[in-house]
């Protein structure tokens, strides 16, 4: 709340702010002209003024805010100094009036001269963030059977190619990993909570799961399917 970040780090501006007992957004679209693709544009969404946008909980572990109306319809999911961004209705948000065809879909946050010094701390926490993913999964593929467990084999096998193609146009991406984080961070929460975890506690891990019994080892010269019985010669 409060921070000015910008689209992959690099244009257009967003600030999320409380005001009284809600929150409202200020979001400037970058986009390029309809008449003339090759020439960038800029839409300030409600002439630059705030806008309210309404909260939707955090049904995939984030806070989740919304703006319903108006020609851009969009989904704001907050994470650790970032704020991923969707339309809701598409890719792209057309203004004729502008002669601006705007992109709002992706990662809004810092620009890359506040990140690079950082980037150790970035790679460090990339490793527990993937393992969270990880373990995260194995649990649940070992609780879900079936058609419950499709749709998340899916998104996990998307999962890599998704998180690549969000990132590989964040500024300077590959020297400071900002947006690779916390893409994988959202992930986990995202499966924590589908498994019921409370946000804020330890991801869980596959070994929470039920053990399972041990068989016990066969007794020399007894047969192990018979009770311990010795072997009778038929």
């Amino acid at each position: 709340m409060g921070q000015d970040l910008q689209l992959n780090g690099l244009n257009g501006s967003l600030k999320l702010e409380k005001a009284g007992g809600g929150t409202t957004a200020r979001i400037t679209l970058p986009g390029n002209k309809i008449s003339q693709p090759v020439e960038t544009c800029k839409v300030p969404l409600n002439g630059g003024a705030p806008i309210a946008v309404s909260s939707e909980g955090r049904p995939e572990g984030v806070s989740r805010f919304e703006i319903t109306g108006g020609e851009c319809p969009l989904r704001f999911e907050v994470l650790d100094g970032a704020v991923l961004v969707r339309s809701l209705s598409g890719p792209n948000c057309t203004f004729a009036a502008d002669d601006c065809a705007t992109t709002p879909n992706g990662l809004w946050g810092p620009a890359a001269a506040t990140l690079l010094p950082r980037a150790g701390e970035f790679e460090a926490a990339r490793g527990g963030a993937d393992r969270a993913v990880r373990e995260n999964y194995k649990l649940m593929s070992q609780r879900l059977r079936g058609s419950d467990l499709r749709p998340v084999v899916t998104e996990q096998a998307a999962f890599s190619s998704d998180r690549e193609q969000m990132c590989r146009t964040y500024a300077r991406e590959g020297t400071h990993g900002f947006c690779n984080l916390r893409f994988t961070e959202a992930r986990a929460l995202a499966l924590a909570t589908r498994l019921g975890v409370t946000i804020g506690t330890a991801a869980p891990s596959a070994s929470a799961a039920p053990p399972r019994p041990r068989r016990k080892p066969p007794v020399e010269g007894m047969n192990p399917d018979s009770g311990g019985a010795p072997f009778v010669e038929p």
